[in-house]
């Protein structure tokens, strides 16, 4: 098979849909010797990718996503390669695309969440923004020979809001990095990051959905009776981040560092000296950052929301996401006890058996070759 990957948003700038584009074509270059591929990459993360398997060819598709270049342009470029089957790891299909294809939905956020305090459009383009949003997303689910997800809540979800036939849907579990692959260069956290105390740590985004306000509103509650800790926030400055820090500001809520993106050659040292690591999120498909915390030996806290206890199991202590208070409980025994510490620690080496980006390439290798038989 000539099997092509849209891989425009390789590399872990760009989150849990980046690191997931990247390992799976990294694992994919391990395991097949025998299909070609054809990555798709814009200029920017042209030269994050360098294959080590002749079977795998970049392309340049310097196409942004989302926009009107992507339904136009896309198809085109990918057409000159005469695909026999083309992966898309996200929902953005472009609609005029002619061809079989996979296409890995790892949740319906936009769906559940449809707010416009999750973007900065003004009101009639986040309307139209979201409306064309649904149109590709059901035709992406709608057309797919096969439609990939990342949890067993993602696979229901999908089932039910979307109405897809359950044996159209396979789910392949993420993976956190393995440590082995990562190198911790030395350097101070107090110069570099201000970090002059333990501290709580946070890895991803600011979208609403992440719940960091009523993270900080827990902090204020736990910083007003222990002030020999900080709260690290780890995560690309963008709106709203911007908009986070702000509102710290304005409230004087002290010990809050916006450590901004952190590669992954100083993350380590970020998970590996924290005393703690909160995860507030109101919806997740998977949940990728407290595995990785895990193996770090961090105790994690966790919201009990949508697929996190699927996922994490008894290795983190949950909380309501909208009782800040609940948040505080948890975090102060998860840092203060120490049976707790170390039941949650073993209880994490023991959950991160079940996840493997090698198992990941392999199921997902499965996948092309049943697509394969059914086209051929």
């Amino acid at each position: 098979m000539k099997i092509g990957i849209d891989a425009r948003m390789y590399g872990s700038k760009q989150g849990g849909l980046g690191r997931y584009i990247e390992q799976l074509i990294l694992h994919l270059e391990k395991i097949d010797t025998q299909n070609e591929y054809i990555v798709f990459l814009r200029s920017e993360n042209w030269d994050k990718f360098l294959p080590t398997n002749p079977k795998f060819k970049k392309v340049l598709a310097d196409v942004p996503w989302y926009g009107w270049k992507e339904q136009l342009l896309l198809p085109g470029i990918i057409k000159k390669q005469k695909l026999d089957l083309m992966h898309f790891p996200h929902w953005n299909v472009p609609l005029f695309f002619r061809g079989d294809f996979v296409v890995t939905t790892h949740d319906l956020l936009l769906l559940h969440y449809p707010s416009r305090q999750a973007s900065t459009l003004g009101p009639i383009k986040y309307w139209i923004k979201n409306f064309f949003f649904k149109i590709t997303l059901n035709r992406a689910t709608k057309r797919a020979a096969k439609i990939i997800t990342v949890s067993q809540f993602s696979k229901q979800d999908i089932i039910q809001t979307l109405k897809i036939n359950p044996r159209r849907i396979a789910v392949t579990l993420l993976s956190p990095l393995p440590i082995s692959t990562v190198y911790n260069p030395p350097f101070s956290l107090h110069d570099k990051y201000d970090i002059h105390k333990p501290y709580w740590l946070y890895v991803g985004v600011a979208y609403p959905h992440k719940n960091l306000e009523k993270l900080i509103a827990a902090w204020k509650i736990f910083s007003q009776k222990n002030t020999d800790y900080q709260l690290v926030l780890v995560g690309k400055t963008n709106f709203f981040y911007k908009r986070l820090a702000q509102q710290v500001k304005q409230a004087k809520i002290p010990d809050v560092i916006f450590a901004d993106y952190v590669p992954d050659t100083e993350l380590a040292e970020l998970y590996q000296n924290a005393s703690l690591y909160v995860f507030p999120s109101l919806y997740e498909g998977f949940g990728l950052p407290p595995l990785e915390a895990m193996q770090y030996d961090l105790p994690v806290i966790s919201s009990n929301a949508t697929c996190l206890p699927e996922i994490l199991s008894d290795a983190a202590l949950y909380f309501d996401p909208k009782n800040e208070r609940e948040l505080v409980a948890k975090a102060e025994l998860a840092i203060s006890d120490e049976v707790t510490r170390t039941r949650l620690i073993e209880n994490g080496h023991k959950i991160l058996g079940k996840y493997s980006w090698d198992t990941t390439a392999k199921q997902t290798l499965r996948i092309y070759e049943e697509m394969a038989k059914i086209s051929g």
